[in-house]
């Protein structure tokens, strides 16, 4: 039998519609996600099946439907919020790193935040400083969220029927590059099988893709991908790459990190969000504190320079992690 292809798209609202037939406790808000089914198609069908009571079209109001759906998952509800852009979570930051984050520690334990707030991340299309960041280590940074970080459209069925399910706040972040959407720039890894039963994935269960020799590559999201690509092309030239997946930040798979490392002996970091004070230095960091004796090179690291992602596609090119510069960067690496 033919396996089942599905988009990333397809598959995160295949796995949100499995989980509110299964629990009517669960329900969808957020900007354009009903007739329009989100303009990344997150939540598309989602409407017609379950109607405008589970599926709540809102108006421009961040704050407001985040805290609602906080509330209402103190009071023993399992909502999913639409931000639409990550970006633009500075207008409901108080509810999300004050209230979301901490109301299971302030409370003792005693009060529950079972939601999930998932987000649109990642550039490559010109759509300049506000709408193209990636930003999870901000959230990975703050103490009481989940950080979960799909790149394929079986991880993101698995993961997101995970999230749901999960007592914990969960900030599920997708890259608008893998959700198969025909509009955006081709990615022929953003379809791929997907199971039709709802199945799950363990948080903090990294994934390796491929497996190498002679470099361990630690990435996320679409950075997947180009590390893939990148590790076809060494492999041409000899060089065996081993490409890790880590799908979750919080909590993140140590175990598998240390174990390649030990390994391949030489590590590289390919990040889409920014350089200074994030995943990519946090991963060097544990490396240098768990794993040092075993490496011969200095870790090293490909990541967004510290300037606002520009809206010039030449420059947007320039800052975010290429193909070409990961494999530059692995043949530096791996010569040391």
């Amino acid at each position: 039998m033919a396996e089942r292809l599905l988009t990333t798209a397809r598959a995160i609202a295949e796995a949100i519609a499995q989980e509110m037939e299964r629990d009517e406790r669960v329900f969808v808000m957020g900007e354009d996600i009903g007739a329009y089914g989100g303009i990344f198609g997150a939540t598309q069908g989602l409407l017609e099946k379950f109607g405008p009571e589970r599926v709540m079209d809102t108006p421009i109001s961040e704050m407001g439907f985040i805290g609602a759906a906080v509330g209402a998952a103190t009071e023993g509800m399992r909502p999913i919020a639409e931000l639409m852009f990550v970006d633009f979570f500075g207008v409901a930051m108080d509810q999300i790193f004050n209230h979301m984050a901490k109301i299971h520690y302030m409370s003792g334990g005693n009060v529950k935040v079972p939601m999930v707030l998932m987000t649109a991340i990642g550039g490559g299309y010109s759509d300049a400083a506000q709408h193209s960041q990636c930003l999870y280590g901000l959230f990975a940074h703050t103490p009481g969220i989940k950080v979960v970080i799909p790149s394929t459209p079986y991880d993101a069925k698995g993961l997101m029927i995970q999230a749901i399910r999960d007592d914990d706040p969960v900030m599920y972040f997708f890259h608008k590059g893998i959700m198969g959407l025909g509009w955006m720039y081709p990615n022929p890894r953003a379809t791929g099988p997907v199971p039709e039963e709802p199945y799950t994935i363990p948080f903090g269960q990294a994934d390796i893709k491929r497996e190498g020799t002679d470099l361990t590559i630690l990435t996320v999201s679409l950075m997947v991908h180009r590390s893939l690509d990148a590790a076809e092309q060494l492999a041409e030239e000899g060089i065996s790459a081993e490409v890790i997946d880590l799908r979750t930040l919080v909590p993140l798979d140590k175990e598998t990190i240390i174990e390649s490392v030990k390994k391949t002996h030489r590590v590289l970091v390919v990040d889409e969000d920014y350089k200074s004070f994030g995943m990519s230095g946090e991963l060097i960091a544990i490396i240098a504190e768990e794993a040092l004796d075993y490496l011969d090179a200095p870790p090293k690291r490909l990541a967004v320079p510290d300037v606002p992602i520009p809206y010039s596609r030449p420059l947007e090119e320039f800052v975010l992690p290429s193909v070409e510069r990961i494999v530059q960067t692995a043949r530096d690496l791996v010569a040391e």
